[in-house]
């Protein structure tokens, strides 16, 4: 994946999503028509694309109007229909139509001495979907800064704020997923970004919006520790931390009364993900981004299992693969990030953001 970064200066959605859409064109209509072309190869109808699409972007107008007014004027400047756009913002909910595995594996370390959370993730994808990816500084109306790394045409996935909040992004699978339209699950993942600063913030906006599909949210702060967020349309869960301090999250719930809904595959190894990082949480506490990310792979090197490659044996849309790592500094709002996996960038830096 190639990393694309652009600081804005504007602070209007509309003028900022004219920006993104001029200046990557190209790529705003790739990421349409690789998405269209998947939602088409899982057997997901074009009628269901633009009517799951256009319910979902009327949710958004109605939650968070500034986010979907950015999306219409990246789609104008693009050249592309505004649904065309709104499909890749709400790729999540669409996708709730035909369930695909989930591989993505998030840990949040909070000091219980006191002190920033140090974190560190995986995001794995198919890299067909996302051969381009953008990382994102700008300022909101009211001041807030925000640095994120996201899909063309997505909200936001993971990412910084200046108010000492950072945000960790896993799909999850539940068995109340895709019967109507919400709120596109990336856009809550952006007004957290822009709003919260603490995790009370961040849990209120995630319960105010209606969802279709399920996904949990980790934030980790600088003023009251972390928490993962897992959403699905039956209900919000809230995980916190173990007593170590250690918060980890793969692509199952944690929730209890969430989790008796889960409805995740074997196949997606999300247990065994979850496992490796806890037995490798205890030598990844206290180094640097890089020293982390070697830690997060243990003795297996590149052979860990969080450090996943695409299966040439496979079908082109069911190969997955670590296409980015990435760590968040809260305190000093910067991100650290390498395109590829933990192994690669314990061996070769992370580069910041």
């Amino acid at each position: 994946m190639k990393l694309h970064t652009l600081t804005t200066t504007a602070t209007s959605p509309a003028e900022r999503g004219r920006e993104i859409g001029t200046r990557y064109a190209l790529h705003v209509r790739d990421a349409s028509a690789r998405y269209l072309a998947h939602f088409e190869l899982l057997g997901i109808t074009e009628t269901t694309v633009r009517e799951t699409a256009d319910a979902s972007h009327d949710a958004l107008r109605a939650w968070a109007p500034g986010i979907a007014e950015e999306s219409d004027a990246m789609a104008d400047a693009a050249g592309l229909e505004a649904w065309q756009v709104a499909a890749v913002g709400a790729r999540t909910e669409i996708l709730a139509k035909a369930p695909t595995l989930g591989e993505c594996t998030t840990a949040v370390y909070v000091p219980p001495a006191g002190g920033a959370p140090e974190t560190i993730q995986t995001w794995d994808w198919h890299d067909t979907l996302a051969p381009d990816g953008l990382l994102l500084a700008f300022a909101t109306k009211g001041g807030r800064g925000v640095k994120l790394f996201t899909e063309f045409g997505t909200a936001a996935k993971i990412g910084v704020n200046d108010g000492g909040l950072g945000l960790h992004f896993n799909i999850l699978s539940h068995r109340s997923d895709g019967v109507d339209a919400g709120v596109p699950v990336h856009a809550i993942a952006r007004r957290v970004l822009e709003e919260a600063t603490t995790v009370a913030e961040a849990r209120d906006l995630a319960a105010s919006a209606a969802v279709s599909a399920s996904t949990v949210l980790t934030v980790a702060t600088v003023h009251d520790g972390a928490a993962s967020i897992e959403m699905a349309p039956d209900g919000i869960g809230v995980v916190r931390p173990a007593e170590d301090g250690w918060l980890i999250h793969t692509n199952h719930f944690l929730d209890p009364v969430l989790a008796a809904g889960d409805t995740i595959t074997a196949d997606a190894v999300s247990t065994e993900r979850f496992e490796h990082t806890r037995e490798a949480r205890a030598a990844m506490v206290a180094l640097t981004p890089a020293q982390r990310a070697g830690a997060f792979c243990g003795t297996d090197g590149a052979g860990a299992i969080v450090c996943m490659h695409p299966d040439a044996a496979k079908a082109v849309h069911e190969q997955w693969g670590t296409l980015l790592t990435i760590s968040l500094d809260v305190a000093g709002f910067g991100l650290d990030y390498r395109a590829g996996t933990p192994d690669e960038a314990a061996r070769d830096g992370l580069e910041r953001f």
